[in-house]
């Protein structure tokens, strides 16, 4: 093997380390922002015990102590008192109720059994592992690599979210799309980066348009965090040109069609059930950038 060749090897693994602890870290923020629309950020176990912090596994010590379902004196949050359903969004209702309703209980029992009141830190580890270490390898030693490496932990964390209760929330999205932009202006400053930064934001702003008018066109089937999430989309696409903001933008799509007209045929929902479209918009735009990575 060339030097190069370990170099490459040296890379990627580092990358998928660097994605399988930050992927680990996921669970608790995803449990805290899985809450429907309209309501606050989780803040207690489904065993009522306060959750501090955002970043870690999602375990309660005091439902492992087997403490009582509520401390003494802390009432239960609104969010824990049961499902509810959920006010607009990309999911219809009531199976955004349903969807909400079936996590608390699964939460609820994994607390009563053991402490865990979300799923461990191994499947987003791996699958943040494996986005890095595909980024890495498409990307190479270029500046704009520490850019995808910062930014994928957070679309992972997108898509479980938005997977679970049809929401993608603000504080993500936003800051997604203004980080993507700084990152990438600074790697424009840096050597040996293949991109440009004025088609990142125009690329934003293309997508975010064209985003926004779909939700004006059909708001009960494109949510409006779908819209923000798109400006963030758009920068990362934009980076290496309109042709992989064109083939990011089409994968999504594509692959939500896939997505829905695989629960039609299992008759596990209609033609007119709405799906979470975030987790199809973060895949298209990973595998455009992973396209555009390698031809750059």
């Amino acid at each position: 093997m060339t030097s190069m060749g370990v170099l490459d090897v040296l890379l990627v693994a580092a990358a998928a380390l660097w994605g399988a602890a930050a992927g680990a870290l996921l669970p608790r923020a995803a449990y805290r922002f899985s809450a429907p629309a309209g309501e606050p950020w989780r803040d207690r176990c489904p065993g009522g015990h306060p959750v501090r912090g955002w970043l870690g596994g999602a375990r309660c010590g005091a439902c492992a102590a087997g403490e009582g379902s509520y401390a003494a004196g802390e009432p239960p949050s609104p969010q824990d008192t049961g499902p509810r359903a959920r006010p607009g969004g990309s999911y219809a209702e009531d199976r955004a109720t349903r969807a909400e309703g079936s996590y608390a209980e699964s939460g609820a029992t994994r607390a009563e059994g053991g402490g865990s009141y979300a799923p461990g830190p191994l499947p987003p580890a791996v699958l943040t592992a494996l986005v890095c270490a595909a980024l890495a390898g498409a990307t190479g030693t270029r500046p704009e690599l520490v850019v995808w490496l910062l930014l994928a932990p957070v679309g992972v964390l997108l898509a479980v979210v938005d997977r679970r209760v049809a929401r993608l929330p603000d504080p993500l999205t936003l800051p997604f799309a203004g980080a993507a932009l700084a990152l990438l202006g600074l790697a424009a400053l840096l050597p040996e980066h293949a991109g440009s930064w004025t088609t990142a934001l125009l690329g934003a702003l293309a997508l975010g348009a064209g985003y926004f008018v779909l939700w004006l066109i059909n708001p009960a089937g494109m949510g409006f965090g779908d819209v923000k999430l798109a400006l963030g989309a758009g920068a990362v696409l934009g980076w290496y040109g309109w042709a992989t903001v064109m083939l990011g933008t089409l994968a999504g799509f594509l692959l939500g069609a896939v997505y829905g007209g695989v629960l039609v045929l299992a008759r596990r929902a209609g033609r007119r059930t709405a799906i979470a479209f975030g987790p199809f918009l973060i895949a298209g735009a990973f595998l455009g950038v992973l396209a555009g990575a390698y031809a750059a």
